[in-house]
């Protein structure tokens, strides 16, 4: 599936380092990496770092490091351009790592301007801030769409040199030419079609420092990378129609595209840094603990699903039967529960050591050098909590019980231990009996029954008082288990504890 231009599938994702790495950057490098892989193709990775101001080093380590954790892997590409003759010569600005840095192919992308420039289809605009301001003004006062009016392109080449050699600053300008339909049979949304008029006039293509814009550049490069399908987010049909105008202008083959829904809040914003924070940035669940294999899964499963692994479903799995026009065209909405729901499923699959492996750097507790517990005990205790997690950062909130005394103070609690006391009172007093065997998880599940029998008692009445006594909470292993691993005095002495909050409540 690759045009006649093209003699092999080429994707690839080009983040800019200019914030953390956003979530819909890393979704839409999966869809690029399903693609390649369907097709026995390549997907390479390119850092878009022409801003100067905003580009910084730490974001691109963080960019880096976060297709790592995630791994994302890339190739790297052949270093020559289709159309030279000559020996093929090495990509300006690829790196060893695979990486092409925009901001080493400056002189590259300035060479095409030049050739623009020589050839009829670009121009110089000399036009000044303020005149561009009072053109739009004007526009504005007759009720007008504001756009460039396309003023410089009358001026001669002679008017031009004199302007220069008079020093006055300048723009590069694509010439658009005549109005007419710029059309592209989109491999997500089907045809589309935008008028060069909508286009909001002559597109700048270079800035009066010498810096060639986003949609120039861009172009250069993806025709040296020979990239033939360009897989990237809906916001950016508008440039796709200038980026194929700057193809048609230089006679590029012209790659095919797809654009791919957003990821939205539930309220139907775009999910973005600035108003949502740290949910955007791939880092904040690193740090928490999820799964890299889960924020894939979920990443990819925002829009689409694998017809023959259904909702979980590996890289390599989904690129079996991976179809693009399969990829839904309504936004992806950010849904924690659904990605929480992943991350439990593939904590689920992790064999005891990989738990502990998490466990350890999540935990203030050392677990496998304690003294209250052997390794098995430890064991135990680890697998009886991990359906439960969703994400690591959680795990000391639902093992903490077992290794340190705690403090009733949440109302909601003590309330259930007041309005419980009968059933805890009862409890201790069976356990003073004698009667229940500290070794067997049943018999103290059975002897709680029997409690719930005597008080006509069942369910959260019944349980609810005694696990909040014991943990301080209303959900987790069976009770047999916790009084089991705990021990007899340790049970006794949290049930009286609790028993004093009620006291102090008359």
């Amino acid at each position: 599936m690759h045009s006649n231009a093209f003699t092999k599938v080429k994707t690839r994702i080009a983040p800019s380092p200019t914030g953390n790495l956003h979530l819909g950057t890393v979704r839409t490098a999966l869809y690029n990496v399903l693609f390649a892989k369907k097709h026995q193709g390549e997907f390479f990775f390119r850092l878009e770092d022409t801003d100067r101001q905003r580009s910084e080093e730490q974001f691109t380590q963080e960019i880096l490091e976060g297709f790592k954790w995630l791994n994302i892997s890339w190739d790297t590409p052949e270093g020559h351009v289709a159309e030279r003759t000559h020996a093929p010569e090495t990509l300006v600005g690829l790196g060893e790592d695979g990486i092409v840095r925009q901001s080493l192919r400056e002189a590259v992308h300035s060479s095409y301007i030049e050739r623009l420039i020589n050839e009829g289809k670009a121009y110089r605009c000399f036009a000044t801030v303020e005149e561009l301001e009072a053109m739009r003004e004007a526009q504005k006062a007759r009720k007008e769409i504001e756009k460039y009016d396309n003023r410089s392109r009358a001026i001669s080449k002679d008017d031009a040199e004199k302007l220069i050699g008079e020093g006055k600053p300048y723009v590069v300008r694509l010439n658009l030419g005549e109005d007419h339909i710029i059309t592209w049979l989109d491999l997500i949304r089907g045809e589309v079609s935008i008028n060069t008029k909508d286009l909001g006039g002559d597109p700048v293509i270079q800035k009066s420092t010498g810096q060639v814009l986003y949609n120039f550049a861009v172009v250069i490069d993806d025709y040296e990378m020979q990239i033939s399908h360009i897989l990237r987010g809906e916001d950016h049909i508008s440039n796709t129609a200038k980026q194929i105008a700057i193809y048609e202008a230089l006679g590029f083959p012209i790659p095919e595209f797809g654009h791919l829904p957003l990821i939205f809040t539930k309220d139907k914003q775009k999910l973005s840094k600035r108003k949502h924070g740290d949910i955007a940035s791939v880092n904040t669940y690193k740090t928490q603990g999820y799964l890299a294999k889960a924020l894939v899964n979920y990443l990819l499963g925002t829009s689409y699903n694998s017809a023959k692994y259904g909702e979980i479903f590996t890289i390599a799995e989904a690129a079996e039967d991976f179809q693009i026009a399969s990829v839904s065209k309504s936004p992806a909405i950010y849904d924690i529960q659904k990605l929480n729901w992943y991350n439990r499923d593939y904590i689920s699959k992790l064999n005891y050591q990989e738990i502990l492996t998490y466990v350890s750097r999540f935990s203030r507790f050392d677990l496998e050098n304690n003294s209250l517990f052997n390794p098995s005990q430890i064991q135990l205790i680890i697998e009886s909590i991990k359906e439960s997690l969703d994400k690591f950062e959680q795990i000391d909130e639902h093992i903490n019980y077992f290794f340190e005394d705690f403090k009733l103070d949440d109302s909601e609690l003590v309330k259930i231990i007041d309005e419980g006391k009968e059933v805890i009172l009862e409890f201790i007093s069976l356990i003073g009996s004698g009667s229940l065997d500290f070794t067997d998880q049943n018999s103290i599940k059975n002897g709680i029954n029997s409690i719930g029998e005597k008080l006509n008692m069942k369910g959260k009445k019944l349980f609810f008082p005694i696990r909040v006594a014991i943990s301080a909470k209303t959900s987790g292993p069976e009770l047999g288990f916790i009084a089991v691993l705990l021990g007899k005095e340790k049970i006794i002495e949290r049930l009286n504890s609790a028993l004093l909050k009620t006291s102090h409540r008359h």
